[in-house]
């Protein structure tokens, strides 16, 4: 594959979680510092700091008889900043194996019929999606894979395959709680303890690592070189 560079492309990174200082937030901010080290442009989108609403509303509800109908003002502005990206990046904590309401609905309101589908040339064809997620099942608990693989059937074909995109793929983040979480044979939710000092210190590197890897692997099949 021939590498190119980056510059003058933009990433959109999404961040779907109510708390600046989440293990969520850093992992966006990590995110959005590789893109920036690989020549990208980062529009940072945090949902819930820039105060989006994720509830339909009449003014954005489909109009399956109008694909060019207007939606409202805020949808159209976030339609905006996705059509001006090249890759778009989501971090977001992984609630009952799909993404966080906000998230949801951002999704709902904005990747609209007549915007992100509804057309026989897709207006987002030809960009790449990169979906994070946060999880606080361990590693070797055996419904990460079961996780995974309803994210990736749920994100990678039912949304952005759905809507065009040339490229998407998941990367499932375990092991996020400082509490060990898994679901025995039984069905029993088994917490351990809080991992504390160096322990915790080399769990939290460790998460980094596999976050920056993703993101590496997702730049890498672009081509792209920092």
């Amino acid at each position: 594959m021939t590498q190119h560079s980056s510059q003058d492309r933009t990433a959109l990174v999404v961040v779907a979680h109510h708390r600046a200082d989440s293990l969520t937030a850093h992992t966006a901010r990590r995110s959005a510092d590789r893109l920036e080290a690989a020549g990208y442009r980062v529009d940072l989108l945090d949902l819930h700091a820039e105060g989006f609403d994720p509830r339909m509303n009449t003014a954005d509800q489909p109009d399956w008889g109008d694909r060019e109908k207007a939606y409202s003002d805020e949808a159209h502005a976030h339609m905006r900043r996705v059509l001006d990206a090249d890759v778009v990046v989501a971090v977001f904590p992984v609630y009952w194996q799909s993404v966080p309401a906000i998230l949801k609905g951002w999704i709902d309101r904005v990747w609209n019929y007549g915007f992100a589908y509804g057309r026989s040339k897709p207006r987002l064809a030809g960009k790449r999606m990169l979906w994070l997620g946060l999880a606080g099942a361990t590693a070797d608990d055996p419904i990460t894979e079961g996780m995974r693989s309803h994210l990736e059937a749920g994100l990678n074909e039912g949304i952005a395959y759905y809507c065009g995109f040339a490229h998407s793929t998941v990367g499932l983040l375990t092991d996020a709680e400082e509490r060990p979480q898994r679901i025995d044979a039984e069905g029993n939710l088994l917490v351990g303890d809080v991992v504390t000092g160096a322990e915790r210190e080399a769990q939290y590197a460790d998460f980094d690592r596999r976050a920056r890897e993703f993101v590496e692997k997702f730049l890498a099949a672009e081509g792209v070189t920092a």
